[in-house]
């Protein structure tokens, strides 16, 4: 069985003491690719040192909502500079976070649009991020996201909003929040998203999926999440881990099968 974590933070520091183990624990889970997105340019640098330095490990690049209070347009310059490396498979993570709302709302849209541009002319996928801004988001992509394809990452929102996603070419990721108790509306839109249009993520170091709930994350558990999404789709996990696998190299075509 071969599974594919689409979205893991292992420059995190809570991974700097035991890295290498999480990596071997995860390989020996079936985890034989992970794709680490930065969130701005100096952890969009950690992720490309984490690509050269393990095997099946890949970065994305780019700058997250969260880190725009001291935004500058030079950002951008650095990240071209980065997705020119070899193991960059994606401009991420980017998009709108209107909870923690640490910039303007059109400052975000702005840079989520610039990086989207970027990506379209690198020709490479999109990792996108959103919190409390969904109809922002993909009127965004709906508008602005021609010729781009990319992943919403640890998608939450209901089946309407993952079909309009799924209709401008993006995939759908699900990770732990899949799992929990409490999210029945999440399995729901789950049960109908296309099956071409699925991927698993665990967002290491957080989200981690019941029974692990509030510790720390980490990439092997991707494996309960693929377990949840086979459930609810009725389908064994090896053949689910193959789909999911899949759609995930389809994406990020620069990660060799």
């Amino acid at each position: 069985m071969m599974l594919f974590d689409t979205h893991c933070h292992l420059f995190d520091e809570r991974f700097q003491d035991d890295l290498d183990e999480v990596v071997a624990r995860a390989r020996t889970a079936g985890v034989r690719h992970f794709v680490v997105p930065g969130v701005d340019v100096e952890t969009s640098r950690a992720a490309i040192a984490l690509a050269e330095r393990y095997d099946g490990v890949y970065a994305a690049v780019g700058v997250h909502p969260e880190s725009l209070a001291e935004y500058r347009p030079e950002m951008l310059d650095d990240i071209r500079r980065l997705a020119a490396h070899p193991k960059v498979v994606a401009i991420g993570e980017i998009g709108l976070d209107y909870y923690w709302d640490v910039a303007p709302r059109e400052v975000q849209k702005q840079v989520f649009q610039a990086q989207m541009d970027l990506a379209r002319e690198l020709g490479l996928p999109v990792v996108v991020h959103n919190r409390d801004a969904t109809e922002d988001v993909v009127r965004i992509l709906e508008t602005g996201a021609a010729g781009v394809t990319g992943v919403m990452h640890c998608f939450t929102g209901d089946l309407e909003t993952a079909m309009r996603c799924v209709r401008c070419g993006f995939l759908i990721s699900y990770g732990g929040p899949l799992t929990f108790k409490n999210a029945e509306g999440v399995r729901q839109a789950a049960a109908g998203v296309p099956l071409d249009a699925l991927v698993v993520e665990t967002d290491s170091p957080y989200l981690s999926p019941h029974p692990f709930r509030g510790k720390r994350n980490e990439p092997e558990r991707v494996r309960l999440v693929a377990e949840k999404l086979a459930e609810i789709r009725g389908l064994p996990l090896e053949e689910l881990a193959a789909i999911t696998t899949q759609n995930a190299l389809r994406l990020f075509r620069r990660v060799p099968e």
